[in-house]
C-alpha cells in the first residue's frame, strides 16, 4: 500500500499537468552550432522545467497550449520565447547568443553601486535575509550522473580489471552512470526528508556517488560548504560573512534579462592553496540576491578523489519575492594512478511547494526513504518520466550494461561466481581468511586468516588459535552466527575452547541476543593491549611481552536493541571461574643482551611468579549495562537495511557494571562510568577535531580483582591504535585502577590547513595532526599527560609525542600506524 501511495503521489509531483501531454524537444546551440550541454529549460512562472543534456538536446511534456520557454545558461543571453503545444509533439531548436558586455553599462554601475566590492557588501549583508527566506517546501527532484574513462594505463588495464570496470577492449568508455527520481522536503534550520521512487544505476562507481537528491543541496548563503568524500575540510562561499577577507572581486559584466539588470561578478581566492573557489556569481541589482552561479574547485583547494570540480547553479523566481535553484550541476576530472576521468552530476527540481504543510513527526530521523521498488522501474517508466534525454553513448551503455545485469543475474553465471569465489587460494587465506557461500541456503562460513591463527607468548609457548564464523541469513533481513574457538598451546598440552551464538532479530533497531560458553586465554586488561599476532612478534623479535593473559572458563548472554531512535540499550550478565597464569616459555629469535621477559604479573614485572600474587582462583558473576545517547541521529533506510548518518553532535554513554556477590560468586563491586565523545567534529576550514572524556568511580569495592579494574586503551611499543580514547605511551597495566578516574582525549586534524601553505609539500596532501591525552587518578598516582604532532596520508599515520608522569618526563618518540591494529 505504502508503494502505490507512493508512486501516485510521485506521478502528482512530477508531471505539470494530468491531462494529455505532448513532448516538446529540441536542440540548444551556440552561434557556431556548438551544443550548449545543461541548459536550463523552464516555464516562466511556474516551477517546472528540465535541464538539457551535454549534448544540448532537452525534452519535456506540456499539455496543448501556449508557453513562455526560457532557456538559460551561464555565459549566454537568457532566451524566453512563446511556444504554443498543439495535438502532437513539437521540436524547437535554440540558438543563444554569448554574453556582450559593454563599458559603458560597467561604468554606470560602478557610479551608481561603486565598484564589485560594494556590490559584494550589499550581498553579503542580504546573505542570512535569504539563506532563512523559505522555512519549509517540498519539491520533485530528478539526479542524473555519469562518469568516464579517458584513458588508462595500458599496464593495469589486464582482463580481470577490464572485466571487473566493465570496459570494452579500448579501455575507454562509460564507468558508471545513474538517474533517481525523489521527493525532497525540508524545513529551517536543517531538517530534510528524501523519498526516492526510482533508481537506476549501471556499472562501476569508481570516484564518488551523488545519486540522491540531498547530495545536491549547495547553498551559496552558507557561510560553509562542505563536500562529503571530496575533502576532509569546508569550502567557503563566496558570501560568507567573512568572505572580503578570502575572496578579490571584479565586475567583469553587466546584461539586462527582462527588466533585471544581472551583475557578473569575477570571484578569485587573495591567497593560493586557500579553501575557495574561483569563477563568477551572477547577482540581480537591487535585490542583492543570487540569479546563478559557475564557480571551480581546483586542486590548490585541496581536493580528494579528482582534480577539479565546477559547480553551475541556476536560480528562478517562485514566486515574485523568492528564487530557488532549478538546476545544478557539478562537473568533475581527475587522473589517479594513469586512469584518466571525468564526469558529472545534474540535478533537475520541479514544482516547488513553500507551503506543504507537514505534519507533527513527519521529521522523525529518517532522512531518506528508498521505496522496495526503486531499482525495479522498466525502461518504458523511465523513457516517459526522465526530464533530461540520454546521448547516444550512455543509450549505448545501459542497453550494453542492462544486458551484461541480465547475464550476471542468470543462476549459471552467479553459480560459476560462487565456485570460483569458493576456491581456496593459499596466499589469500593467510592475509585475508577464506570464505565460503551457498546462496541457495543463504549459508555462509568463514575461517580466520592464518597470520592470526599461529601464535607465541611466554605464557603458552607456540600454539594455534583456530577460529571459525558460519552464518545463516534469512529473506527478513535476519541472521544467526555461530562463531567456535579452539586454543591449543604445544608447550602445556593445553586446549581452551568456547563457541559464540549471535542472533540478529532486528537489524533496522541493531538489535541482537548473544550468548558465549567455553574456555579462553584473555588478557587481564578489558580494553585490550596487542593482538595474538603483534604480541608474537614484539615477543620473538625483541623480548617484549606486553600482554599478560589469565585463564577464564565462563559462560554469558547478551541483549542490545533501540530503544528509540538515538538511544541504545545494552545488557549482558556473565559468569566466570578465573585463574591466574604464569610464564612457561622463553623463546626467542634474537639474543638481546642485558634483557629477559619480563613476568605475567603486570603488578611485578621484575620479580620472581609467586602462585596467586596477582589474585586467587575465583568465581565472578557480573552484570554489565550501558545506554548510549545519540542526539539527533539520522539515517537512511533502504530495501538492504538501515544505515546511519555521522551526527553532528557528541554521544554519551553511560555504563554500569556490578559484581554480584553470592551464589557462587565471590566479587562484590559497583562500577559507573561515562563517556562523552565525538570522532569527527566539523571545524569548518581548518579540519575536524574528535574527543572523548570519560570519567568513572568505584562505588565500592568491597571484593574486586585486577581483571575488574578500570583499565585504559595504553600502548607500548613502535605501533599504535589510532582510535580516540587510547594513549600513545601509556603503559598496558601500570595505571589500571580501583579508585575514581578521568581521562581526556582531544585531536584536532588540521586537513591540509598548514601543509597547504609550503611549496613541494602541498603537493602530497599531507593532513598535520595536534594532540594531547590526560590521565589522572585517585590513590597516589601522578597525573599523567601526552603531547604529540603527527602527519597523515589516507590510513598511513606518523606521531612523535612526550609523556609525562606528573611534570617529569617519561618518555618520548615516534609511533606509527599502517592499517593493522
Amino acid at each position: 500500500m505504502r508503494k502505490t501511495l507512493l508512486s501516485a503521489l510521485f506521478l502528482l509531483i512530477t508531471h505539470f499537468v494530468f491531462a494529455q501531454t505532448y513532448l516538446l524537444s529540441g536542440r540548444i546551440t551556440d552561434n557556431s552550432g556548438k551544443p550548449i550541454g545543461f541548459t536550463s529549460v523552464y516555464i516562466r512562472n511556474s516551477t517546472y522545467g528540465t535541464t538539457a543534456n551535454e549534448d544540448g538536446f532537452y525534452q519535456f511534456k506540456l499539455s496543448p497550449g501556449t508557453y513562455s520557454v526560457v532557456y538559460r545558461f551561464v555565459g549566454y543571453v537568457e532566451k524566453t520565447v512563446k511556444i504554443t503545444i498543439g495535438n502532437q509533439d513539437s521540436r524547437n531548436d535554440i540558438q543563444l547568443d554569448q554574453e556582450i558586455f559593454k563599458p559603458r553599462q560597467i561604468e554606470r554601475v560602478i557610479r551608481r553601486n561603486g565598484p564589485a566590492d560594494s556590490i559584494m557588501k550589499q550581498v553579503i549583508a542580504k546573505r542570512h535575509f535569504y539563506k532563512y527566506q523559505v522555512d519549509q517546501y517540498s519539491c520533485a527532484v530528478y539526479v542524473k550522473g555519469v562518469q568516464r574513462l579517458l584513458k588508462s594505463p595500458k599496464s593495469l588495464m589486464s582482463g580481470p580489471v577490464a572485466q571487473a570496470l566493465e570496459l570494452d577492449s579500448t579501455g575507454k568508455g562509460i564507468l558508471y552512470q545513474s538517474e533517481s527520481l525523489s521527493k525532497y522536503d525540508f524545513q529551517q534550520p536543517n531538517k530534510v526528508k528524501e523519498e526516492m521512487i526510482a533508481s537506476k544505476i549501471a556499472g562501476q562507481n569508481t570516484a564518488f556517488s551523488y545519486n540522491k537528491a540531498s547530495d545536491l543541496q549547495v547553498n551559496f548563503y552558507n557561510n560553509l560548504f562542505e563536500i562529503e568524500g571530496l575533502s576532509s575540510r569546508a569550502f567557503i562561499s563566496p558570501l560568507a560573512d567573512n568572505a572580503m577577507s578570502y575572496y578579490n572581486y571584479r565586475l567583469s559584466g553587466v546584461s539586462v534579462e527582462n527588466g533585471r539588470v544581472i551583475d557578473k561578478i569575477d570571484v578569485t581566492p587573495k591567497r593560493e592553496h586557500s579553501p575557495c573557489y574561483r569563477g563568477y556569481i551572477y547577482i540581480i541589482e537591487g535585490d542583492w540576491r543570487l540569479y546563478s552561479v559557475d564557480l571551480l574547485l581546483t586542486d590548490d583547494a585541496r581536493l580528494n578523489l579528482v582534480d577539479q570540480m565546477r559547480i553551475s547553479q541556476q536560480y528562478i523566481p517562485i514566486t515574485d519575492s523568492v528564487w530557488m535553484p532549478v538546476s545544478v550541476q557539478y562537473t568533475f576530472s581527475g587522473k589517479v594512478l594513469g586512469f584518466v576521468f571525468e564526469g558529472y552530476y545534474v540535478g533537475v527540481y520541479n514544482n516547488y511547494n513553500l507551503n506543504p504543510g507537514f505534519k507533527p513527526g513527519h521529521f522523525n530521523g529518517e532522512i531518506m526513504h528508498i521505496d522496495t521498488a526503486a531499482n525495479t522501474k522498466s525502461f518504458d517508466y523511465w523513457a516517459d518520466t526522465r526530464p533530461v534525454p540520454l546521448t547516444r553513448l550512455e543509450v549505448r551503455d545501459y542497453v550494453r550494461k542492462d544486458s551484461l545485469f541480465t547475464i550476471k543475474h542468470t543462476p549459471q553465471y552467479q553459480d560459476s561466481v560462487e565456485r570460483a569465489k569458493n576456491q581456496f587460494a593459499p596466499l589469500g587465506y593467510f592475509l585475508f581468511g577464506y570464505s565460503h557461500t551457498n546462496r541457495y541456503k543463504g549459508q555462509s562460513w568463514y575461517l580466520y586468516p592464518f597470520y592470526q591463527t599461529l601464535f607465541y607468548n611466554t605464557v603458552e609457548g607456540w600454539g594455534v588459535n583456530l577460529k571459525a564464523a558460519w552464518t545463516q541469513f534469512y529473506a527478513s533481513r535476519q541472521s544467526f552466527t555461530i562463531s567456535p574457538a579452539l586454543r591449543y598451546s604445544f608447550t602445556n598440552n593445553k586446549l581452551n575452547g568456547n563457541v559464540h551464538f549471535t542472533y540478529n532479530y532486528d537489524p533496522d533497531r541493531q538489535g541482537y541476543f548473544y550468548a558465549t560458553a567455553g574456555t579462553d586465554i584473555l588478557d587481564l586488561s578489558n580494553a585490550g593491549t596487542r593482538s595474538l599476532s603483534f604480541n608474537t612478534l614484539s615477543t620473538l623479535l625483541s623480548e617484549n611481552n606486553y600482554v599478560k593473559y589469565y585463564r577464564s572458563q565462563f559462560a554469558l548472554l547478551g541483549y542490545q536493541r533501540e530503544l528509540s531512535n538515538g538511544i541504545l540499550g545494552y545488557l549482558q550478565l556473565s559468569y566466570a571461574d578465573r585463574e591466574q597464569l604464569y610464564n612457561t616459555s622463553f623463546n626467542h629469535i634474537f639474543d638481546t643482551k642485558n634483557k629477559s621477559y619480563t613476568s605475567n604479573d603486570p603488578l611485578r614485572p621484575l620479580g620472581p611468579e609467586i602462585p596467586n600474587s596477582l589474585f586467587p582462583k575465583n568465581q565472578a558473576l557480573t552484570l554489565r549495562a550501558s545506554v548510549t545517547f545519540t542526539f539527533d541521529q539520522r539515517y537512511t533506510t533502504r530495501p538492504d537495511g538501515r544505515y546511519y548518518e555521522q551526527s553532528a553532535y557528541p554521544k554519551i554513554k553511560v555504563n554500569y557494571r556490578k559484581g554480584i556477590h553470592g551464589l557462587g560468586s565471590d566479587v562484590d563491586y559497583d562500577f559507573a562510568s561515562v563517556d562523552i565523545y565525538d570522532d569527527h567534529l566539523s571545524t569548518g576550514l581548518v579540519g575536524y577535531s574528535a574527543f572523548k572524556i570519560t570519567g568513572g568511580s568505584f562505588l565500592n569495592r568491597n571484593t574486586i580483582y585486577f581483571m575488574d579494574y578500570n583499565h585504559f586503551l595504553g600502548n607500548q611499543g613502535r605501533v599504535f591504535d589510532p582510535t580516540i580514547g587510547g594513549f600513545h605511551f601509556l603503559p598496558f597495566y601500570q595505571f589500571s585502577t580501583d579508585r575514581n578516574f578521568l581521562e581526556a582525549h582531544f585531536e584536532h586534524n588540521f586537513s591540509g590547513w598548514l601543509t597547504n601553505r609550503v611549496p613541494l609539500i602541498n603537493s602530497l596532501k599531507l593532513e598535520e595532526l595536534i594532540g594531547v591525552n590526560y590521565l589522572t587518578q585517585q590513590g597516589g598516582k601522578q597525573n599523567y599527560s601526552e603531547f604529540y604532532v603527527g602527519i597523515k596520508r589516507f590510513f598511513l599515520r606518523l606521531d612523535y609525542g612526550i609523556a609525562y608522569n606528573g611534570s617529569k618526563k617519561m618518555t618520548q618518540g615516534i609511533r606509527f600506524f599502517y592499517g593493522l591494529r
